[in-house]
């Protein structure tokens, strides 16, 4: 079934912006799942699809993730936040936000006041009052909060929010629709439309407050439209990869790439215009969707 509410394309940057301001970035914690290592790093060689059935059914051994989210502070647009963690029910039961076979699989766990919103009022900030949410994509463990910020706008890419909301299996393509079924303000992006231009190694950006800030950079694959975030700092970029990669070490070539993306190819390309970002401007920071260790050591905040 469909999703009963519409969303409303963004063809103009939004209100806010200021010329040559920076922002600043601080990751959030928001929980954490359990997803099998092997749907994240290829085993490889023959028999994948054997390799990859025995790994989900058996679930061992346990690989915990973090599930990240990102407070970006504009000094004049606000307070935008990219994706929205764990639901705060998650902390005592996860099957009514998850879904019964998701919760059995991914065993989602999130401590007292984990949660974003708890994060956010801990920092001075009422999440009532968030006017940006960014989605990077609207898989469940990125969407999984989305009904705690009712009165923000949702900004994510068209293609994303077409298949999210209206593609066909959408609980086998990573999506919940019972997360975003809400009368909320969604906005979409049109990639292939005027008005997108490139930024460094990104093909196809959007400048969302119009100064530079804060560009979406479209890198689907991962899902069909799939985006990145970079935010200017004072003195480099902050890169929100999302699930472009989910370790670092798949954009060092260390590591071998997931077995299952949505789209092999552009999943490809889109790590390529990461690889070839970090190595033009080795200083910019750069995040994976869910690396353990990356996270174990992040900052609280970057300036």
């Amino acid at each position: 079934m469909k999703v009963s509410v519409e969303a409303q394309p963004l063809h103009e940057p939004l209100a806010g912006g200021t010329p040559g301001t920076s922002v600043v970035v601080e990751p959030l914690i928001a929980g954490h799942v359990d997803f099998v290592r092997a749907m994240m790093v290829s085993p490889g060689g023959r028999f994948l699809t054997l390799k990859l059935l025995r790994a989900l059914l058996s679930g061992k051994p346990p690989n915990v993730i973090p599930v990240p989210a990102f407070l970006i502070r504009h000094p004049s647009a606000g307070a935008i936040l990219v994706d929205t963690g764990l639901h705060p029910s998650i902390a005592t039961d996860g099957k009514e936000n998850f879904g019964g076979l998701a919760n059995r699989f991914g065993r989602p766990t999130l401590e007292p006041g984990e949660d974003v919103p708890a994060q956010l009022r801990a920092r001075g900030l009422d999440p009532g009052e968030i006017p940006i949410v960014v989605m990077t994509h609207m898989h469940l463990d990125h969407s999984s909060a989305i009904s705690e910020f009712p009165q923000s706008t949702f900004v994510l890419s068209e293609t994303e929010w077409e298949a999210a909301a209206t593609g066909p299996k959408p609980a086998l393509n990573g999506y919940r629709r019972a997360h975003f079924d809400y009368a909320f303000d969604y906005r979409t992006v049109d990639f292939d439309r005027g008005g997108i231009d490139s930024y460094a190694s990104f093909g196809r950006c959007f400048d969302l407050f119009g100064d530079g800030s804060i560009r979406l950079a479209f890198t689907p694959g991962h899902s069909v439209g799939h985006i990145s975030v970079i935010a200017r700092l004072a003195q480099r970029d902050f890169v929100i990869g999302g699930d472009a990669m989910y370790m670092l070490d798949q954009l060092d070539g260390k590591a071998a790439l997931p077995p299952r993306p949505y789209d092999a190819h552009n999943f490809r390309r889109s790590l390529q215009e990461l690889r070839l970002f970090r190595s033009q401007f080795p200083d910019a920071v750069i995040t994976p969707g869910h690396d353990p260790e990356f996270y174990s050591r992040i900052a609280p905040r970057y300036e």
